[in-house]
């Protein structure tokens, strides 16, 4: 059993994005700049907007933080993505998901200036991926297929069951996995909650991507020998044990599953670490 480590790629990836910056400083050019809009205090969108500052202090970008309060009205947000999208010194930006329940999400995300939509989420940008142009990748699966063709993980022609059918990642993921590319040109089955006999169709899979939100939903009864697991999913779950009083569960049961694969993301330090490599990459092309 082979593990993807997400945390050494991304650190290799972020190695790659830091020498092209400094590339890009040795011939005047402009720094790349990533700006990060954050309405509220959710605990754990406050944990990733803080990854992702972090992560561009450590390949020399720019980067701007828009903390809002809760209380924001949806007018008021859309008056800072519209001076974000005017601004010549933003070259991408983010809109950290979940918004306030006041605010539309689905309106905010049509705000953005698709050039600037680094996170790959306006319709313009999944419209072109689905067609296979040019354009901004999710960075959830943009990671995940980074890490299959680091590892040389063979998918062309390969069966691929991806679980959960959001717009963020299983949609994308099936989208991305079934195209002429070097981790395509798979046949995918996109399953969901109204899948009937989920675990007959999982057992029949050489790549499993699961994306639903349960913990440990996955186990070693619904997969066969020697397949590739990729496990998107981050919960926290009690653990008296622990110091925190609670341990991080991916969607698939590590322990019963990894006996069975040839390879496995594990959570954490898999799919995560990815997702920010791939927001600087989208930046850095965006500055490009």
């Amino acid at each position: 059993m082979i593990i993807l480590d997400g945390k050494k790629t991304s650190g290799a990836i972020k190695e790659e994005i830091a020498a092209a910056v400094v590339e890009l400083k040795k011939q005047g050019k402009k720094t790349p700049h990533l700006a990060a809009v954050l309405v509220g205090n959710d605990g754990a969108s406050m944990t990733y907007v803080g990854a992702k500052v972090k992560a561009c202090e450590l390949v020399g970008f720019e980067s701007t933080l828009l903390e809002l309060p809760d209380t924001t009205s949806e007018e008021a947000l859309l008056h800072e993505i519209d001076n974000l999208n005017n601004n010549p010194e933003i070259d991408g930006f983010i809109i950290q998901l979940p918004l306030p329940k006041h605010i539309d999400e689905h309106k905010v995300l049509m705000a953005v200036n698709p050039e600037k939509d680094v996170d790959g989420f306006h319709p313009a940008n999944v419209g072109k991926m689905a067609l296979e142009l040019p354009t901004f990748l999710p960075a959830t699966p943009y990671g995940i297929m980074e890490l299959l063709e680091r590892y040389e993980v063979e998918t062309s022609g390969k069966n691929v069951v991806v679980i959960g059918r959001s717009h963020i990642v299983g949609r994308p993921m099936s989208i991305l996995l079934s195209q002429k590319r070097t981790a395509g040109d798979a046949t995918v089955t996109l399953t969901h909650s109204r899948t009937k006999n989920l675990k007959e169709i999982t057992k029949e899979a050489d790549i499993i991507v699961a994306a639903l939100g349960i913990a440990e939903f996955l186990t070693g009864d619904m997969v066969k020998e020697g397949v590739t697991i990729i496990d998107v999913g981050i919960t926290r779950v009690e653990d008296a044990s622990k110091k925190r009083g609670f341990r991080l569960a991916g969607d698939v049961h590590f322990d019963s599953v990894s006996k069975k694969a040839s390879y496995i993301t594990p959570v954490p330090g898999g799919v995560g670490p990815m997702t920010i490599a791939m927001l600087l990459k989208n930046t850095l092309q965006a500055c490009q």
